[in-house]
């Protein structure tokens, strides 16, 4: 009861401290654990090892959220990248399908966000509705920096895309193709049917979607309820988000700058929701490890 009273003081104390025209940024540090599920049993430590060294790039990161009272961008913070570790192949594909980070507007009273994403050359606007979470007040407190903030426990489905699904349809994609090779001795050659086989098969690839717990810590002396990527919905701004493989934290807040970011709804690309520009990257991924797996006699490494 004493904490519970501790958090509607602080809100509504510090909800006056803000006028409308309000603008904070908060800085991110995320760190990302890398699963190399069954393909890592077949490496040794050293391979893995260095397999991580390689990843780094992708798996530690420093993001930005500047925020109003309604709206914000999450972006990643700039860096220059060592000599030789320059983004390519698989992995650059990967992160350019909207894996990587590209700038997220959000707009937590209309319940939206935008992203602004590029696939094989082409621009994409993810338009859609922010996911729904479900928290739990845990009562529990601790302080990250200056703030003292509470726990929180979230449920939320989780549609990203995920190699994951991929890998059960690889050995079925294989026979598929062989199935079709051997009816009555046919090929796919002809451009039309090639082209009605891959829609069919788009239809078929469906994102992995599963119910994924989120801890949170907020703190309602910002009284803001947003938070890094695509969390919001509690009574103040989220210094710390913990997700099964990432933990994201706040490492330094800059309330009421003295030169406040325009905060825009990013607005160029073809207009897709998430579902169908996750299943069009998934369907290209599949397409192209497929490929790969057939000019190396079917093997996959």
């Amino acid at each position: 009861m004493k904490k519970l009273l501790t958090l509607i003081i602080l809100f509504f104390v510090s909800i006056n401290l803000f006028s409308q025209d309000f603008q904070g940024k908060a800085f991110y540090q995320s760190k990302t654990t890398m699963d190399l599920g069954s393909w890592g049993s077949r490496m040794s430590a050293e391979q893995k090892s260095a397999m991580k060294d390689r990843m780094k790039p992708y798996l530690e990161k420093t993001f930005i959220l500047t925020f109003n009272r309604t709206e914000s961008t999450f972006e990643e913070e700039e860096r220059l990248d060592a000599p030789g570790s320059g983004r390519s192949g698989m992995g650059a594909m990967f992160m350019s399908a909207g894996s990587g980070n590209p700038e997220m507007y959000k707009n937590i009273k209309e319940k939206v966000y935008l992203q602004e994403n590029e696939f094989f050359g082409k621009k994409f606007l993810v338009n859609d509705k922010l996911p729904e979470f479900v928290w739990e007040m845990t009562g529990e407190q601790k302080q990250i920096g200056n703030y003292i903030c509470f726990k929180a426990v979230g449920k939320r489905v989780n549609d990203n895309f995920s190699w994951e699904s991929l890998r059960g349809s690889r050995n079925q994609t294989s026979k598929d193709s062989t199935n079709k090779e051997n009816d009555n001795n046919e090929k796919i050659s002809d451009v039309d049917e090639e082209t009605n086989t891959k829609l069919e098969e788009i239809e078929e690839v469906v994102v992995d979607a599963k119910i994924e717990t989120i801890v949170a810590w907020y703190t309602p002396q910002i009284p803001i309820s947003n938070g890094p990527e695509q969390s919001y919905g509690l009574p103040g701004l989220i210094l710390e988000l913990n997700t099964k493989n990432t933990t994201m934290l706040c490492s330094k807040i800059v309330l009421n700058p003295e030169k406040k970011d325009e905060i825009t709804r990013p607005s160029k690309g073809d207009v897709v929701t998430k579902k169908e520009y996750t299943d069009m990257v998934q369907f290209k991924m599949q397409e192209m490890r497929d490929n790969r797996g057939r000019s190396r006699g079917g093997k996959w490494n």
